[in-house]
């Protein structure tokens, strides 16, 4: 432990330092009844300092608190002048220190400026790469697997360096490792939008598509071919590397250094506000890229075909320009922090230790321990042997999986369930999860500070918001009905003659799709089979091409052309086709169909917003306490490492596999493939029941096993016997943990107190 004595015959126990400590001989320094600290003491001269070394023989290294009073070192006897002392903690570049910018040198201000880099990291990261994902597919020739690996290439770079980073990054100058992390982050953001600049203007062809039933239709595939700027998928590749290395430190040493310089009973709210601008920023993001999207990407030239059109490709290169600036502005104010803010001694005095007691705290105690990479190993070793850390990382991966998994396919569920547009979907998904979400990691912090938790009470409360969300995951057994949709949820209309061919299709297109063993192939035959019917038979349509349309009868068809639409009608703001052979005609309307899905009738849309908020708002509870908690049953010096560590588990066994798993769960309701030039691509349309059902099921699952965890953590944690119960301060002088900083290696401080051999 830091505050540990070295050994020293003076000391025979730490009792009777404590005895001395009760009763200490008269001083004539007068002393704060309140505060415990010294009225108007100076450092006192060599010279008394000599006499004092030879009237007393207990000299010890270290930092020593009695009645809370604060043991400072003495300059002199360091080596070291006041001034020289105090600039160490002044706010500034180098010899650049104005005293104009030690306004900026508090807490708050610390907090700010690494709220704006975590805002700015969710914004770029987890908010405009989801969203510009598709426009650079089709600007670059991509294929889906290729954009899955530019997507992960930012977890990979993040598993790789967190361990050396937290490790390093700990035991050494924090604000540096997190300026020099954030001009990295900023770069990869410029760096993504470099290919913009170095590729010809993007043209559409004038050629497009037609949706109307004719003879004559070309397909989308026809002169389609891997063109040369697929090999920019090597430059987005690099951008992610680039964000996955320089947000590094933002979530492990940020946290700790945020935890180090402010009251153990104000972290939580310091922390909780830090990561709720996380959580805000992939809001913002999706926000500020869908209004990017609705701009053509080449900004000076006029764009031939509307957003709406497939070919159409928005300016997502802006976003990237803007987030890259600000990363390297907030990156200066940052580099210019010290170590540690003026004040960090006298919180990390009070602070008592939390730290999980264990057999191997010996090698931990050591001041040297954890400088070198030796140490690595047997760092790791100690985290892994404390098992409240370890149940507190699974309980987080558990958690993470559902996160994770939500965050990638909660706009398709709402899309599906209540027969939504995609914009419409994301932004009722953006404004549960902003109010929820960061509500919630802002209240989570809030609470361990209002009610004074101790670590063991901290786990109990996460143990308690995970069982409760799990009740409100139980929200998915709310399900609507499907989309009545031609040829796959629903048989063609009776207009057509030939019924006998109408009823054989439809019963092989139910056998076809009802069952949920495997997802269907996408292949010409099978699409073919479930699309067409004698009324579109001549129409000639592209299975590339969907645009649903949604007919008089309230049948949704794959396109105008499956609907056997000949005609258009734009005048009244909305494509309205007409002269549609295959749907049936509704008395006045007539055999019409509109652009767009039909709408289903569902009731439980209000219910299953208010529930599925209460869900998020529960999950989001823990994540600050969780990391309270997980700062806690660590030694100090462990801090940062531990928090790297665990965010490599939540990645690897959370975040990583989640959307992989849960999506692979989702892909067996799909009833209708694409088709995409032969190869299968996204889903058209899910079977809402099995949708609920295979979510509910990963709710449930991933919600007992975090809950289990944290219980399990709970059990298995024993507090330090001199760890008080309610209060991050012991008011027992008598159990006050002696946690003072370390003073500089070639100080001796000299106790006063001490009694003669």
């Amino acid at each position: 432990m830091p505050g540990l004595l070295h050994a020293d015959a003076s000391f025979s126990s730490r009792q009777e330092l404590l005895d001395l400590q009760d009763d200490p001989p008269d001083e004539d320094v007068g002393v704060d009844s309140q505060s415990h600290s010294p009225i108007g003491s100076a450092p006192r001269s060599p010279s008394s300092l000599g006499a004092d070394v030879s009237a007393h023989s207990a000299v010890y290294t270290g930092a020593t608190s009695f009645k809370g009073q604060f043991c400072e070192p003495d300059p002199a006897q360091c080596g070291h002048s006041v001034m020289e002392q105090d600039s160490e903690l002044l706010c500034g570049w180098g010899s650049l220190r104005p005293k104009a910018l030690q306004v900026f040198n508090t807490p708050r201000w610390v907090l700010f400026f690494l709220s704006v880099a975590s805002f700015l990291q969710g914004l770029i990261i987890n908010g405009l790469i989801n969203t510009v994902v598709t426009s650079i597919e089709r600007r670059f020739d991509l294929s889906s697997s290729q954009t899955g690996l530019i997507v992960s290439s930012y977890d990979i770079a993040a598993c790789v360096c967190l361990a050396f980073v937290s490790y390093f990054g700990g035991n050494g100058h924090k604000p540096r490792w997190l300026g020099w992390g954030i001009l990295i982050m900023g770069c990869g953001s410029l760096v993504f939008a470099l290919p913009h600049f170095t590729t010809p203007p993007y043209q559409v062809s004038s050629l497009q598509v037609s949706d109307m039933c004719s003879g004559t239709n070309s397909s989308l595939c026809q002169g389609r071919g891997a063109g040369r700027l697929s090999r920019y998928c090597l430059v987005f590749m690099l951008s992610q590397f680039l964000h996955g290395i320089g947000a590094t430190p933002l979530y492990t040493l940020g946290v700790t250094y945020l935890d180090q310089n402010v009251h153990c009973s104000a972290a939580p709210v310091y922390i909780g506000i830090f990561y709720t601008a996380a959580t805000v920023g992939p809001a913002v993001g999706y926000l500020v890229g869908g209004y990017f999207l609705n701009i053509f990407t080449e900004i000076y030239s006029a764009a031939e075909v509307s957003p709406d059109n497939p070919l159409w490709v928005g300016a997502w290169w802006i976003g990237f320009l803007g987030g890259g600036a600000l990363s390297l502005l907030v990156a200066v104010p940052i580099l210019g922090y010290p170590p540690e803010l003026p004040g960090s001694q006298e919180t990390a005095a009070i602070r008592v230790s939390e730290t999980h007691q264990s057999k191997d705290d010996t090698s931990a105690s050591d001041p040297h321990f954890g400088k070198t990479l030796r140490d690595m190993p047997r760092c790791v070793l100690l985290l892994l042997k404390n098992p409240t850390f370890l149940f507190l990382c699974l309980a987080g991966a558990s958690d993470a999986n559902l996160i994770a998994a939500m965050s990638t396919f909660g706009p398709k569920i709402l899309e599906s369930q209540f027969s939504l547009s995609a914009s419409k979907a994301a932004a009722i998904f953006g404004s549960l999860v902003v109010p929820a979400g960061g509500g919630g990691t802002f209240l989570g912090g809030y609470i361990v500070q209002k009610c004074d938790l101790r670590c063991r009470g901290i786990i109990r409360f996460c143990a308690l918001c995970c069982s409760l969300s799990l009740l409100s995951a139980f929200v998915f057994f709310v399900h609507c009905p499907d989309v009545a949709m031609a040829g796959v949820t629903a048989p063609y209309s009776a207009v057509q003659t030939d019924f006998e061919l109408q009823h054989r299709l439809w019963s092989s297109n139910i056998s076809s799709f009802t069952s949920t063993s495997a997802p269907p192939q996408a292949n010409s035959s099978s699409l073919d089979d479930r699309l067409t019917a004698q009324c579109n038979s001549n129409c000639s349509c592209d299975k590339q091409q969907f645009s649903p349309v949604c007919g008089a009868d309230d049948v949704m068809y794959f396109s105008p052309c499956y609907a056997g639409c000949s005609s258009i009608n734009t005048t009244s703001g909305r494509q309205v086709y007409g002269d549609c052979s295959c749907v049936a005609a509704n008395g006045s309307r007539g055999a019409l169909a509109s652009a767009g899905k039909c709408s289903t009738v569902c009731p439980y849309m209000p219910l299953f917003l208010a529930v599925f908020f209460f869900c998020i708002l529960f999950t989001f509870l823990t994540s600050i306490p969780a990391i309270t908690a997980t700062l806690r049953c660590v030694t100090e010096k462990q801090k940062s490492f531990a928090l790297g560590i665990q965010w490599i588990l939540v990645r690897t066994l959370g975040a990583i596999p989640g959307p992989i798993i849960f999506g692979s769960m989702v892909d067996r309701s799909c009833l209708l493939w694409q088709d995409k030039c032969g190869e299968q691509g996204s889903c058209f349309l899910y079977k809402n029941t099995d949708m609920s059902r295979f979510t509910l099921i990963a709710g449930i699952v991933y919600k007992i096993l975090a809950t289990v965890l944290f219980l399990l953590a709970s059990l298995v944690y024993r507090a330090p016997s001199d760890s008080p119960q309610s209060s991050c301060e012991s008011s027992d002088p008598g159990t006050t943990e002696m946690n003072c900083k370390t003073p500089p290696p070639d100080c001796v401080i000299v106790n006063p107190h001490a009694r003669d051999d």
